[in-house]
Formats: structure tokens, C-alpha cells, sequence
């Protein structure tokens, strides 16, 4: 009897998983290496929230880390809540981007905690 078994593909982030933030902020570039040119899934995950307070995530691309461009390739809609959402993005249309850049802004309302306060992480996959 013969077996085959397959290692799924080690899990790459753009955004490490237990990043917490409390201010706007800019992650590190991301070398897209083998994903350069493919369509691709960015899945954002929430993993820890406080209440009356928002997330707006977006995703940038370069061809050399100096022009990140005017507009972001993709935006996610604004978060309130804990929640993994999973966003389709075709890099075929764009084959000069070679790195990723996420950048998100924070809201907070409301009485309580002052600073806004979110753990999240931000995964990137091939599209198959």
C-alpha cells in the first residue's frame, strides 16, 4: 500500500500574528517572491477588540520600496468586531508590484479605554 502525503505551504503573513496596535501604523514591506504576478487571497484576522472602536485596513504595493503609489490596491471595509475576512486580490493586472505594504487607521469612541486597541494579523495565500 502505497501512501503520498502533501506539507501544506508554510503560512506567510504581511502582518504577524498578535501584532496589537493602539495608533495608526505602517507595516514592513513584504517581498511577494513567487506570488509576484498571481491572484492571491489577503485574509485580515481580528483576534482581540475592545468596544466602541474601528479598524480600516489597506493594502499597498511597490515595485522598489521608494513609490507606493497614490491609492491603496485594496481596501478592506471598516471592522468593529472580531472577525477573519478573506479578500480576493489579482496581481496578473499589476505584474510590476513585487512587495506589499499594509497600513491600517484606528477610530475610538465612547467612554472607557482611551487609545483604540487591536490584535490582529494579516495572511497572504496563493489563489488556486
Amino acid at each position: 500500500m502505497s501512501t503520498s502525503a502533501t506539507t501544506p505551504a508554510a503560512t506567510k503573513y504581511v502582518i504577524p500574528p498578535s501584532t496589537v496596535a493602539e495608533t495608526a501604523g505602517v507595516g514592513a514591506a513584504f517581498e511577494l517572491g513567487s506570488l509576484a504576478g498571481r491572484p492571491v487571497l489577503i485574509i485580515l484576522q481580528i483576534v482581540d477588540i475592545i468596544e466602541q472602536e474601528s479598524l480600516q485596513v489597506s493594502v499597498w504595493g511597490s515595485a522598489d520600496t521608494q513609490d507606493w503609489g497614490a491609492q491603496p490596491l485594496f481596501s478592506f471595509p471598516q471592522k468593529f468586531y472580531r472577525e477573519v475576512t478573506p479578500a480576493a486580490l489579482n496581481l496578473q493586472v499589476r505584474p510590476e508590484v513585487k512587495l506589499l505594504q499594509v497600513r491600517w487607521e484606528l477610530n475610538r469612541w465612547g467612554r472607557g479605554y482611551p487609545r483604540p486597541h487591536f490584535t490582529f494579523a494579516v495572511e497572504i495565500q496563493e489563489l488556486h
